[in-house]
């Protein structure tokens, strides 16, 4: 007698331990051959290698999430140490030390232009072993440095000896060689505006490796925001540096000048204020705050009304001076953008319409808008603190989307096996759901989207279930992007969460974005069907040239039951003939079947009064009616194929009888 197959839950709850332990991916590779080995029946060790594969994905995922993590707590780290620092050199030694950790390269450098020399020169280098490069000096817009300089603008190269893109000279070619990098990522340091209206680059930040490497956008993001702090601690030290000169200057100075010895003081004072402000508001980030709680503390440092808009107007936090409630609604998306712009190139906050608005940025991505409710002047000190405000603000909005991105990630790949193949195992694959917090149980709508730059839509679609009131989880699936809403008691029907969508993806990635909506729908098998009416949807929405719009199947006339699953032939017949119906059924009168007559004699009516046995006047009269019933275009090609396509359906479900006269 044979001995019963090895069960396969010792397997399983190794797995688990070893995730738990975040062991190597080797191990975790290792315990579906251990089950093998241990003679595991077929099926059971198929959920092994499933659970398996699982769990590899979750670690990744896991991993990913921390290194993040760490890059951002080292960013807030060095937001810190950049707020303690009052001497210069300290703070330029401190800003490329950083610059280095959070992106692991080999060596990071800071460039400074010396406006005497009319040229710039390597200020600071860490992990530089070349005396050639640390004594370089580069004229102004030649190399990599030079053309972020003139754009004010972040660039990347994986190879500098082979990028055409800036101008190569002998001298900065020679020290880049003997320094041995290859792949260079500079971001401009911007203060303050100049006289063209764009920010002032006061130096070049510079993160290098010594071999290929292609810099991700989230490196680009970070050192970008490094920057963004590195030029305020830069320009807080050398105001200062001023100060403490002018107070050396002024100690000799007789009486006279104990006014602008106040004014020193005072100045020094608001300086200050705006480095304790700016050190709580890190504080109460690095201690969990989120949006909210950053808004409130603005508000009440300004004491004035403060909301926060995402990049399309929607509201992100409202709160008023005192801490509570403040009414906001959603701000114009464009009127948002032209001044969020206008704050951008001047790198200050500026005011519009009664309100100071400064834009949050990660590099030259707009993240949100802080808008200030208030129509007095802001003095420097405050000005400073609404600016720097913004720059915190940024950096918890990148945290956030980092995470939001990576748990979308991982809830996509659910949505990816649903509409691959929702048969093979739906039960598996709503526990699966349950446990990453998506119930496929519950009702849902499912929107299918295209449209946008290549590559651009579906962080838009993580950005727009992020951002605003709307919940669910997002996927790249056969070209499109897959919406998965959850569909509460205040969620719109289809057609209006397709259109709303629409809308605020297309001004997301600015470009028209055509959305095809379903449900509600629940269950593994019920998702993976609407998605295919979805699709179906889209697909005679592009045929009909209705892109950059939103709809669902039964918006689309006589197509809506041609496409969709549930085929409501009874609401298209009253869709399109209800008004004659109503007409017929509360007058006596005979105007469905003189449209049936008109249409079934070709147009004719001479023909049509024969078959109803009535006089010509009186068919025309019939028709007048229907016309003001239907509207002037009932006889246009489209209108007249929906109205015949109606007229069948009605007798065949039951009309005949009514019909007769």
């Amino acid at each position: 007698m044979s001995e019963p197959p090895a069960s396969a839950a010792p397997h399983l709850r190794h797995l688990l331990d070893l995730l738990a332990d975040d062991a190597p991916a080797e191990e975790l590779g290792a315990v579906s051959s251990r089950a093998r080995a241990a003679g595991v029946a077929a099926g059971d060790l198929a959920e092994v290698e499933r659970a398996t594969a699982t769990a590899l994905r979750i670690r990744g995922a896991l991993r990913q999430h921390r290194r993040r993590e760490l890059q951002l707590t080292a960013l807030f780290d060095t937001a810190g140490d950049l707020a303690a620092s009052r001497d210069l050199d300290e703070v330029l030694k401190a800003i490329v030390r950083r610059a280095r950790m959070l992106l692991g390269t080999d060596t990071a450098y800071l460039t400074l232009p010396d406006e005497e020399a009319g040229d710039t020169y390597m200020r600071v280098t860490d992990g530089s072993v070349s005396m050639v490069f640390q004594r370089l000096r580069l004229e102004l817009g030649h190399g990599l440095g030079g053309l972020v300089a003139q754009t004010a603008r972040p660039y990347a190269t994986h190879d500098y000896r082979t990028d055409d893109r800036f101008h190569h000279t002998r001298n900065i070619n020679a020290g880049v060689l003997d320094e041995g990098l290859v792949a260079i990522l500079g971001v401009p340091l911007l203060l303050g505006s100049s006289r063209g209206g764009t920010g002032k680059v006061i130096g070049v930040l510079f993160a290098a490796d010594r071999a290929p490497r292609v810099f991700s956008p989230d490196e680009v993001a970070l050192l970008c925001s490094l920057a963004a702090h590195a030029a305020i601690a830069i320009d807080t030290a050398r105001a200062l540096a001023d100060t403490r000169s002018a107070l050396d200057e002024l100690a000799g100075a007789n009486a006279e000048l104990a006014e602008a010895n106040a004014a020193v003081h005072a100045h020094s004072a608001a300086m200050r204020r705006a480095e304790e402000s700016h050190d709580r508001l890190t504080d109460l980030v690095l201690r969990g705050g989120d949006v909210a709680d950053v808004a409130t503390a603005v508000a009440g440092l300004l004491d004035s009304p403060l909301t926060i808009h995402d990049p399309v107007g929607r509201p992100l936090a409202a709160v008023r001076a005192d801490g509570g409630d403040f009414a906001a609604d959603s701000m114009d998306a464009g009127w948002l953008a032209e001044t969020a712009e206008a704050s951008r190139t001047g790198a200050r906050a500026v005011q519009r319409d009664g309100r100071w608005i400064c834009a949050v940025l990660a590099g030259q991505e707009l993240l949100a808008g802080l808008v200030l409710h208030r129509r007095g002047p802001l003095d420097d000190s405050d000005r400073r603190l609404f600016e720097r405000a913004s720059v915190v603000t940024g950096l918890l909005l990148l945290l956030r989307r980092t995470v939001a991105e990576t748990e979308n990630r991982v809830r996509g790949e659910l949505i990816t096996d649903l509409l691959t193949d929702a048969d093979r195992d739906p039960a598996g694959l709503t526990e699966r759901g349950r446990r990453l917090g998506v119930d496929l149980d519950r009702p849902h709508l499912l929107l299918v989207a295209e449209g946008g730059p290549r590559g651009r839509l579906a962080p838009a679609a993580v950005r727009y279930l992020f951002g605003g009131d709307v919940h669910g989880v997002s996927a790249e699936h056969a070209g499109t992007v897959v919406l998965l809403i959850d569909a509460g008691e205040r969620t719109p029907p289809a057609g209006d969460a397709a259109r709303a969508a629409a809308a605020q993806l297309g001004q997301l990635v600015q470009a028209p974005v055509t959305v095809a909506a379903t449900g509600p729908a629940r269950g593994a098998r019920g998702l993976a069907d609407a998605h295919r009416e979805a699709a179906r949807c889209l697909r005679a929405m592009r045929a009909l040239g209705r892109t950059g719009e939103g709809a669902c199947v039964e918006e689309l006339g006589f197509l809506g039951v041609v496409l969709g699953n549930a085929q409501d032939v009874g609401g298209f017949v009253t869709a399109t003939l209800g008004p004659l119906l109503e007409y017929d059924a509360q007058r006596g009168t005979h105007l469905v079947r003189t449209l049936a007559a008109y249409f079934g004699c070709g147009g004719s009516l001479v023909r049509a009064k024969d078959e109803l046995h009535v006089h010509v006047n009186t068919v025309v009269q019939r028709l007048d009616r229907v016309q003001v019933l239907l509207g002037h275009d009932w006889n246009a090609p489209d209108r007249a194929l929906e109205l015949q396509l109606a007229l069948r359906l009605h007798l065949l479900t039951g009309g005949a009888e009514q019909g007769r006269a």
